[in-house]
């Protein structure tokens, strides 16, 4: 688990005014209460906000990067209706396992969830829903791809499965069939920018999160920058 014992809530903090809270989740904190009764992104929020938060989207617990939540019912149905409009745009960073691809692609597939093992599948059955996802190839590395992904879905674990189903499966995320993980767990995938209007004003907005501090993320920064 990524975090430094002196961290506080503010060091996650990306934006928040009287209607929304933008914060950078580190890989390793769950956006949510859940077994393990580890301290939760959205716990330490309301803490500090001092009132009940609603959560927008959530990213898996091995993820880094954006978590949306609103302050109100009314800005939270806003958001929703946004995502269902396509007016909410996701961009995230994949460090894939190398194979030869093409520069821009596009996967479709049905989606299954498993809960046995936690997980999600390439399926045909009943149960599957579709889901889909373009990519950008930003940079190459000796064993690994850096891809910008956007995702027009929210299914559960669906870039991981998608890009795993296509032979690039994410970095160290041996659930799907990455060949070795990494000790802290964190796998790399980021929640890099997203892009939507305020619920309240209608401004349009744009909030990147600042890309990650171990493993592969400083290289993939320093090939950013140089591209910049």
């Amino acid at each position: 688990m990524i975090l430094e014992t002196s961290s506080s809530i503010k060091d996650y903090l990306v934006f928040h005014d009287h209607h929304i809270v933008i914060a950078n989740k580190p890989s390793g904190m769950p956006v949510q209460k859940d077994a393990t009764e580890d301290v939760s992104l959205q716990a330490m929020l309301q803490a500090y906000c001092k009132q009940n938060l609603y959560l927008l989207n959530r990213i898996d617990r091995p993820v880094s990067g954006l978590v949306v939540l609103t302050k109100s019912p009314s800005a939270h149905a806003a958001l929703v209706q946004q995502q269902e409009q396509g007016m909410f745009r996701k961009l995230y960073l994949a460090v894939v396992e190398t194979k030869e691809i093409e520069p821009h692609g596009f996967l479709q597939d049905r989606l299954e969830k498993d809960g046995k093992f936690k997980k999600s599948r390439i399926s045909e059955g009943a149960a599957a829903k579709s889901c889909s996802l373009s990519y950008d190839l930003l940079i190459r590395l000796e064993r690994y791809l850096v891809l910008q992904v956007e995702i027009s879905s929210g299914r559960f674990h669906q870039i991981r499965a998608q890009l795993a189903h296509a032979g690039m499966p994410v970095r160290a995320d041996v659930k799907y069939g990455a060949r070795r993980g990494n000790a802290d767990r964190s796998i790399g995938l980021h929640a890099w920018k997203y892009h939507f209007q305020h619920p309240s004003t209608g401004e349009k907005l744009q909030f990147t999160a600042p890309i990650p501090t171990h493993d592969l993320w400083p290289i993939v920064q320093q090939k950013l920058n140089e591209h910049v």
